[in-house]
């Protein structure tokens, strides 16, 4: 969900193929959500397993990861989230409600055999859970692909590894990268390029699109602080915000009288109490500086067996992520991150 900076946000769209040799710190919750919501049977329902587990979310890691590392020489670290903040308690509990009026109305629309609403409301239902993620972080390791467990978000670490040059970009759909610092967010990395709304029952074309901090704050004429006021006033993840207040009012205000403490006292008012609290989880997050970018090798036995003999993986459609690892292993040195990096 994350903090709506949309309607202020300054970026620019960029190809897949100007991010070749590029090392981006993906957050690893949003993309799996994304592949649960999508990979689907025409009635909503996620792909899985002959014992029932789903798979949908681990067909999306191994297909779209290897495509992207062999057509545009990308290489990636997963980054996954960790227990979340207690003010997040608010946002996880609506998101819960979200999951099961969905789940009623996939159920309705099934019952009139209106598959197309079905499926619309089978995106909205996709929940991950620990042994999902268990699941991708051990196929990560298979492919040799990096991961690392944040202390607590993963946006946060992954901006964090960003700000120490170790990968290029933080990749995520959300806005809330740029408000934990990252120095560029890389949105919409999609081979596809169209999104599904569920909302709406359609699809839109996407391109990826980056966003620069300095950029952004540039153009706004703002700090890198007042954009975290800002974020407070419209409502983040940690916090409700202040109701009939957008980004652009929010804007404004922080532009117009330079803090959250500043604002007139009707404003001020409707404010969270502890603000340095809240500011802190945006400008010193809980991060750890104990990982590595490294590629690893790959470990084809063992990843046929855990998709083909425990997963119910075909072992032809494995075998094509197999050859695209093997000839991105053929033209890329070990450990020449500094290219990666230039």
């Amino acid at each position: 969900m994350g903090c709506n900076l949309r309607p202020i946000i300054v970026r620019s769209k960029i190809k897949l193929e100007e991010l070749r040799g590029r090392v981006l710190a993906i957050d690893g919750n949003n993309m799996l959500y994304q592949f649960l919501s999508l990979i689907r049977t025409p009635d909503g329902v996620s792909l899985r397993d002959p014992q029932g587990r789903t798979t949908s979310h681990l067909a999306g890691l191994l297909f779209r990861s290897t495509r992207l590392m062999l057509d545009y020489d990308l290489s990636f670290v997963f980054v996954f989230d960790g227990p979340p903040h207690p003010l997040k308690a608010r946002v996880l509990a609506e998101r819960r409600a979200v999951r099961e009026r969905a789940k009623t109305e996939w159920s309705e629309a099934l019952r009139r055999h209106d598959f197309q609403t079905a499926w619309s409301k089978a995106v909205m239902m996709s929940k991950l859970d620990q042994p999902m993620i268990d699941d991708a972080k051990r196929l990560l390791s298979l492919i040799g692909i990096p991961y690392v467990q944040a202390p607590m978000e993963a946006e946060a670490q992954a901006a964090f590894m960003a700000s120490r040059e170790d990968v290029w970009a933080a990749s995520s759909r959300d806005y809330d990268s740029i408000l934990f610092g990252s120095p560029r967010v890389l949105r919409h990395l999609t081979i596809s390029g169209r999104e599904f709304l569920p909302s709406k029952g359609i699809s839109r074309p996407l391109k990826p699109e980056l966003i620069e901090l300095s950029s952004f704050l540039r153009y706004h004429g703002i700090t890198y602080g007042q954009l975290v006021d800002l974020a407070i006033l419209i409502g983040t993840d940690f916090n409700e915000g202040i109701k009939g207040i957008g980004p652009k009012t929010a804007l404004k205000l922080i532009k117009g009288h330079g803090s959250l403490e500043a604002l007139p006292d009707d404003l001020r008012d409707k404010l969270p109490r502890d603000l340095e609290t809240l500011r802190n989880i945006f400008l010193r997050p809980e991060v750890t500086s104990q990982y590595s970018t490294l590629q690893r090798p790959v470990d084809a036995k063992g990843l046929l067996e855990f998709l083909c003999n425990e997963r119910g993986f075909s072992q032809e459609r494995v075998n094509v992520a197999l050859e695209r690892l093997k000839r991105v292993s053929q033209r890329t040195p070990e450990s020449d991150l500094g290219r990666w990096l230039s």
